[in-house]
């Protein structure tokens, strides 16, 4: 009745004499002494529900005595998320069970991820999308192996030197132990180099490429021609995105992408120190059955109304480990159920407004900290709302003056390039107060 009342001696006893025992420490008796625990546990006392609330408050504030303004990126983005998105989200309608299964009493959660599909197959330009994935890396790891399963005698896969070094390793860490190959793609002036690719394509064996948009260093890549030279070698062109910027930016199926996956944390999901965020995949219709994870479909009951049911399922959980499409059990699906509702309340215009807000902002502070003189751009392309600078002083000196100062400027590339973010969040007057504390520090 009690649920999650620490058991009593009552309780204990009860459970020893069920399973025939007279003590806990009989439990363990296969345990050696030797490596047993006899110390006490270094627990705190307990502590009141306000005293906790405190403590959790001084905790997230323990760096500066208070949240910093973020100018950092990097695949994680401080985006405006409405107030009542977490209300929704809490309503009892979408809190069903975790795992759909039972249809017939999941209709809450198979009804926002069959919505969760839709809008993220718009939103990339895709002909499907799966009920979501754990994150932006391990999805974009599940579409090597999608893409090194969909081929026949090819087991490498080609990776842009611009993709997030994070991803990256993920990536190469789960092609490690799949038998795939990963070969780097070089880049020139901080795009991914077209005619390297096509050079390494031409010696085949290759099942997939894998880009980025905008990538790892802010730049907005142009992907003509890509998808074109890849399909000739009977490979898929995969397309790593961050989700926001695809409201105003080409798409992955505008660029003739087979697959598309990302983060969707910059869809409204709080930054909360890295995570969690939600990893989507979106597909062409002829992969379908390579695609892993779940696929929510529409039908209509014995009473002739609308109804939704897993479509695909070919998880773990169903078939044999090694026949899986993927072994990652959860599918974020609580954050799904927060983009969902958070695209519901943006719509096409609001998303559109966010991506050109933010645009403005990074090129408007980019203008400025270059008329400081003590910063050129490192990369003579067209970036989005990311962008990296060349600083001509001590990039982590200065980042610790920042943070001291309140501010969470930018993530260091190098000894010298430094990586800025603005979104819709960030004022003109923030970015002012923060170009003149660097301006003000740079010139001592």
């Amino acid at each position: 009745m009690y649920k999650y009342f620490p058991h009593t001696e009552e309780d204990l006893q009860v459970m020893l004499d069920r399973v025939g025992i007279d003590s806990i420490d009989d439990l363990y008796s296969d345990i050696p002494e030797a490596i047993r625990f006899r110390r006490d546990y270094n627990l705190p006392e307990a502590l009141s529900e306000v005293e906790i609330r405190r403590l959790f408050d001084t905790i997230a504030n323990y760096a500066v005595g208070g949240p910093l303004t973020v100018f950092a990126g990097a695949g994680i983005y401080d985006h405006y998320s409405p107030s009542v998105v977490q209300n929704i989200i809490e309503r009892s309608e979408f809190l069903t069970s975790y795992t759909p299964y039972q249809a017939e009493i999941s209709q809450g959660t198979l009804h926002y991820i069959f919505e969760y599909q839709s809008m993220m197959a718009e939103l990339t330009g895709m002909d499907i999308s799966n009920a979501s994935m754990y994150d932006g890396a391990t999805v974009t790891a599940e579409a090597a192996m999608m893409a090194f399963a969909n081929a026949k005698k090819a087991d490498t896969v080609l990776l842009s030197s611009t993709l997030d070094p994070k991803v990256r390793r993920v990536v190469e860490t789960y092609a490690k132990y799949h038998g795939i190959c990963i070969e780097l793609i070089s880049d020139e002036n901080g795009v991914t180099s077209k005619a390297n690719l096509e050079a390494r394509l031409l010696q085949g064996g290759v099942a997939g490429v894998i880009v980025q948009q905008p990538n790892y260093y802010g730049v907005v890549e142009d992907y003509t021609g890509f998808a074109d030279i890849i399909h000739e070698q009977k490979a898929l062109f995969i397309v790593n995105s961050i989700a926001a910027d695809l409201a105003v930016l080409k798409t992955p199926g505008e660029w003739g992408a087979d697959i598309a996956v990302g983060d969707g944390q910059s869809l409204g999901i709080p930054m909360s120190f890295g995570g969690p965020g939600a990893g989507y995949m979106c597909c062409t219709e002829k992969l379908i059955r390579k695609m892993p994870g779940r696929i929510v479909g529409l039908t209509k009951d014995n009473r002739d109304q609308r109804a939704f049911v897993l479509t695909l399922q070919a998880r773990e959980q169903h078939i044999r480990r090694q026949k899986a499409t993927s072994n990652i059990c959860s599918n974020q699906s609580l954050m799904a159920l927060w983009v969902t509702v958070y695209l519901s309340l943006m719509g096409k215009q609001g998303l559109k407004e966010v991506g050109e807000l933010s645009y403005a902002g990074a090129h408007y502070m980019c203008d400025e900290l270059l008329k400081t003189s003590h910063f050129q751009l490192k990369y003579q392309q067209p970036f989005f709302n990311e962008f990296c600078v060349i600083y001509d002083g001590d990039v982590e000196a200065l980042q610790r003056v920042c943070t001291d100062a309140g501010f969470m400027a930018g993530v260091k590339i190098d000894d010298h390039t430094i990586m800025f973010a603005v979104t819709e969040q960030r004022s003109k007057d923030e970015i002012d107060e923060l170009v003149d504390l660097i301006t003000t520090y740079s010139s001592h």
